[in-house]
């Protein structure tokens, strides 16, 4: 393939082979091949209707376009170093197979909308496919916690045991992070569907183009509205990797509360040998190192962001270098969030609730103390009170080396005569969980709610 440069008339000189090789992005944007040939075919098609090229020419440059898309999937295509990009590869190849009248191709288009045009389609393809990992993901969080609905777990706060809480209503939590985090990825799309080619270097083309008919041909409900902004903005990857990097938060908290879970001193689940890996000293390791990766490789995702947003934040208008540092950035990001997703729901599928370890430590901590103090309040005690009385009583049960409900009548009557023989319904743990079945809470009738409201409005984008 010649590796004669599409602007080299300008130049007196060959390109040092160290610039060459330190401005090159081919290594890493052929990935943006499909996207490249797909909106090369509609700018031809556009320039054929608007009769800017010949429809003979036109034609034959489709054609050729079609049979490089074919060698590029097939792993064939002739990759030369010498050229800067995935654009200037592709043209040069076209040229190539047809002769100089491929050149026609590259009327009233230049690489800076060309890429940008690129890049949104790429990232529209992407939140599609990440829509649906979430909505994957959701669904085993649903189906896990629908399975052990009526399993009683301990809540923390500050990792302190709190309040006794349905252990499918700790997993429905993360069902909704992770709507959240579809929403934020529709929400997204309304900006990166617009159609950025035709603005040419950074001021538009004399020649007659169509851009709606262009924009629709690719699918995007829109073309942008200002040249300069058009080849320059990056916005649209920023909020990208800003959603992909919320994702990777909400993954690593999960993958931390399975670490905890997991672990010898806690040991409330267990993972399947499929899921776990071992040491090379110890023979007795069973680590979780999914989640620990997913836990790591959340900061990669996060350099990402930041990385980009350094990029951009002292750039002149319009278009400049600096620009082709957006796509490592964003492919590494793309390529890891994907496969956390994936790892996140075998670890949710796989998972097993050690039972009597839960019933364990439920019992521990002292989890009804608020339910106690609640009812002194119905009893007609202020709550502050009644928050005072109980914390006396789980002293006193801290010092005796009991649980509440191991405490007698008598023990309890000597912290408040409010204390009556009905007290003990308030010590089970069971019915102090069960009596909470508002929207939203851990009740079990609010919990199979919630689980419903979830598989009817969170998991539609998935048929989409």
């Amino acid at each position: 393939m010649s590796s004669k440069k599409p602007w080299e008339g300008r130049f007196a000189a060959p390109t040092d082979q160290t610039l060459e090789d330190f401005s090159e992005s081919l290594s890493f944007d052929r990935r943006l091949y499909p996207q490249d040939i797909a909106q090369s075919l509609a700018h031809c098609e556009m320039l054929i209707r608007q009769g800017i090229i010949e429809e003979d020419i036109g034609r034959r440059i489709m054609e050729t376009l079609k049979e490089i898309r074919e060698e590029l999937d097939a792993g064939t295509f002739p990759f030369d170093s010498a050229w800067e990009d995935i654009h200037m590869a592709i043209e040069a190849r076209l040229i190539e197979k047809m002769g100089p009248a491929g050149g026609a191709l590259h009327t009233a288009r230049s690489r800076n909308d060309q890429v940008a045009t690129d890049l949104r389609l790429y990232v529209k393809e992407e939140i599609g496919e990440f829509r649906g990992l979430l909505s994957d993901l959701m669904a085993a969080f649903i189906e896990k916690a629908k399975e052990h609905i009526d399993l009683i777990f301990p809540g923390l706060t500050h990792l302190q045991h709190a309040q006794a809480v349905r252990f499918s209503h700790h997993l429905m939590a993360y069902v909704e992070m992770f709507h959240r985090d579809e929403e934020r990825l529709r929400d997204a799309l309304k900006r990166v569907d617009l159609c950025p080619l035709g603005s040419g270097a950074l001021a538009g083309t004399t020649f007659p183009i169509d851009r709606v008919f262009v924009a629709e041909k690719l699918g995007f409900r829109d073309v942008t509205r200002n040249s300069m902004d058009a080849v320059s903005d990056r916005d649209f990857v920023v909020e990208f990797l800003s959603a992909l990097s919320l994702i990777m938060v909400h993954l690593s908290r999960f993958a931390e509360d399975l670490i905890l879970w997991n672990s010898t001193y806690w040991h409330l689940i267990e993972l399947p040998d499929t899921l776990a890996t071992g040491s090379s000293m110890m023979p007795q390791k069973k680590n979780p190192d999914g989640a620990e990766l997913i836990r790591g490789k959340s900061g990669r995702v996060f350099g990402h962001l930041m990385a980009l947003l350094v990029v951009l934040k002292g750039l002149p208008m319009t278009y400049n270098r600096d620009l082709q540092e957006d796509k490592e950035p964003l492919f590494d990001a793309v390529d890891t969030v994907r496969s956390s997703l994936r790892m996140a729901a075998l670890l949710v599928k796989g998972l097993k609730p050690l039972l009597e370890e839960m019933e364990k430590a439920v019992r521990q901590g002292y989890l009804q103390a608020t339910d106690l103090a609640d009812y002194l309040v119905r009893k007609g005690k202020p709550f502050r009170e009644a928050h005072g009385i109980v914390g006396k009583l789980v002293s006193y049960a801290l010092a005796s080396g009991k649980d509440l409900a191991e405490m007698s009548f008598e023990e309890m009557k000597r912290f408040s005569p409010d204390f009556e023989d009905d007290v003990s319904e308030v010590l089970s743990v069971e019915r102090g969980v069960d009596q909470r079945n508002e929207i939203g809470m851990t009740g079990r009738e609010s919990v199979l709610a919630h689980i419903a409201y979830a598989e009817e409005h969170y998991l539609k984008s998935k048929e989409e």
